[in-house]
């Protein structure tokens, strides 16, 4: 099972062995978006880069990053994934809206 903890919302949610860790926080009410991102997202497709977790535990349990997260995320820590575009595989410890 897919044991994500998200840190700041003290809250833990269960999904299946490849979930999707946007759509799996969506559907738990976590909101992962700033304000910008709130209104100006890609709707999950990679694109806009408005979706990006710190994963402090747990990052081996992640699917490899995509293409897309290459290239959105080649400025920042190896660590900082697009929610979007990661599936989860086991237990991991999540940041939302990372400074």
């Amino acid at each position: 099972m897919g044991n994500m903890n998200f840190v700041k919302e003290s809250k833990e949610v269960i999904a299946a062995n490849g979930a999707n860790m946007r759509l799996s926080a969506m559907q738990n009410g976590i909101d992962i978006y700033k304000v910008w991102g709130k209104m100006m997202n890609c709707g999950g497709y990679g694109q806009c880069g408005t979706c990006i977790v710190e994963i402090t535990e747990g990052i081996e349990n992640l699917s490899p990053r995509t293409d897309a997260e290459n290239q959105i995320l080649k400025k920042k820590p190896e660590n900082y994934r697009l929610a979007c575009q990661t599936l989860v595989n086991g237990p991991v410890s999540i940041i939302t809206k990372p400074k």
